[in-house]
């Protein structure tokens, strides 16, 4: 791994508000409309899936100590040809995730600055792409204080969710009269529950990112054993605090997609500036993501090519010990992702954004299958504690099939699992390709 000096401060607030980001703020408000009240045991349940995947993933970095990533376990536990398509699928889905954000936030800022979005959203992936190139401690400083203001805007949201509860602001309101509104609690029935998964799913994802990070702190090991512990515990009773507040506070069905909910909430609250505020948040919080998605692409780059799975150019670092071959790489290619979007919106990025939608889903599935492969390997371990045995990791794969299956016979979410499936025949083939290379140049 590359040298570097994030500091515990950077780490604890990098894992707890790195993941929080637009699909919060503005995403949850699609589950919302789609799923009603009951969409809360989506977060329950998505929330569970992920802090197993984490406690799995914390496990094996303690069963194999200096091991490095989620990408080195799965190489460990199945191989050179799994690490691959794990590492790759992982950069596909995040150097998209650079553009998009981009994107993302150039829009936001447009309502601010007159300029157009061409100019604004390079801007925004060159400012971060000095952040990560200048050093790992000034992207921890950044993103340090990027999270917090995702994590006090939550925790002042949380506040104002309780003053309104106990009526001390705000008009009055029946929270269980908002909560049975329109046919209940489960207005659209279990189905509509269960199809909100994947959004649910993608706004929380990017827990194991913080893995890279902790290997890049002072005290890699007490952090990674601290993350994986407890950041899908935490992430999920935020998650839930802020939907439950939301569920209570106004009736589900004036909750618009598109719309964040949190300004429906303020709104209806009195609260002044209520869109502005939540702009200048969900504005952090796609920077944060950026900022995130270029640092994570980058890392993933220099270990793939640190196996000989990726060009040698990106194991090339300045001297602060960033790979900054790898960061520019990622900028760039994030760059042209951003202006297909501009570009080709309905075609181009249409399919970069369904080839990437559901691959995290199988990186997930790899990593469950190589927890149960170490777990196998040496049982009595101290470092396996996850009770059950293998229960855990058979109903998460169960679950992740079951995920792609119902995202499989939705009509707007079909295109995302076959294109998906296409990006990891790809991947696939390119791994028998360099095989067949390096067999071919062997002596």
């Amino acid at each position: 791994m590359v040298g570097g000096k994030l500091k515990d401060r950077h780490i604890a607030m990098i894992a707890l508000g790195g993941v929080i980001g637009a699909g919060l703020f503005v995403g949850s408000s699609a589950a919302i409309a789609s799923a009603g009240p009951a969409v809360l045991l989506t977060y329950v349940a998505t929330g569970l899936l992920v802090v197993l995947v984490m406690r799995m993933l914390g496990e094996m970095l303690l069963f194999r100590p200096g091991i490095g990533t989620f990408v080195d376990c799965i190489r460990a536990a199945h191989g050179g040809g799994a690490a691959f398509l794990a590492g790759w699928l992982y950069c596909l889905f995040w150097v998209v995730a650079v553009g998009a954000e981009a994107i993302a936030g150039a829009v936001i800022v447009q309502d601010w600055i007159a300029l157009p979005v061409w100019l604004l959203a390079p801007l925004l992936i060159v400012a971060v792409n000095l952040v990560n190139v200048i050093s790992v401690d000034l992207f921890g400083e950044c993103e340090f204080w990027l999270s917090s203001i995702k994590v006090f805007s939550l925790l002042a949201f949380a506040a104002l969710g309780v003053t309104a509860l106990t009526h001390l602001i705000g008009p009055a309101f029946s929270p269980i009269a908002n909560l049975t509104a329109a046919h209940g609690p489960l207005p659209h029935g279990w189905g509509a529950a269960i199809a909100a998964v994947p959004t649910v799913l993608f706004s929380m994802i990017g827990s194991e990112s913080a893995t890279v990070a902790a290997a890049e702190s002072e005290n890699a090991r007490d952090n990674l054993a601290r993350i994986t512990r407890r950041i899908g515990l935490r992430l999920t009773l935020f998650y839930l605090l802020a939907i439950a507040f939301i569920l209570t506070i106004v009736p589900w069905t004036t909750v618009r997609p598109g719309l964040s909910p949190f300004v429906t909430v303020m709104q209806a609250l009195g609260v002044p500036g209520a869109t502005l505020a939540v702009s200048i948040v969900v504005f952090s919080a796609v920077v944060s993501c950026l900022n995130s998605s270029l640092y994570i692409t980058s890392r993933t780059l220099f270990g793939l090519a640190e196996k000989g799975d990726a060009p040698r150019a990106f194991t090339v670092t300045n001297r602060r010990a960033v790979p900054q071959r790898a960061v520019l790489a990622a900028s760039a290619i994030g760059l042209a992702v951003a202006f297909s979007s501009i570009l080709s919106p309905g075609i181009i990025f249409a399919f970069l954004l369904s080839a990437t939608g559901a691959v995290i889903l199988l990186v997930y599935a790899l990593i469950v299958s190589a927890h149960w492969t170490m777990r196998r390997s040496d049982p009595s371990n101290p470092a396996f504690t996850l009770p059950f045995g293998p229960l855990p990791n058979i109903l998460i794969v169960l679950a992740i099939a079951a995920i792609i299956v119902t995202m499989a016979f939705q009509p707007s979410q079909r295109s995302t699992v076959f294109s998906s499936l296409g990006s990891v025949v790809l991947f696939v083939a390119l791994y028998v390709l360099r095989r067949q290379r390096v067999k071919k140049d062997l002596p």
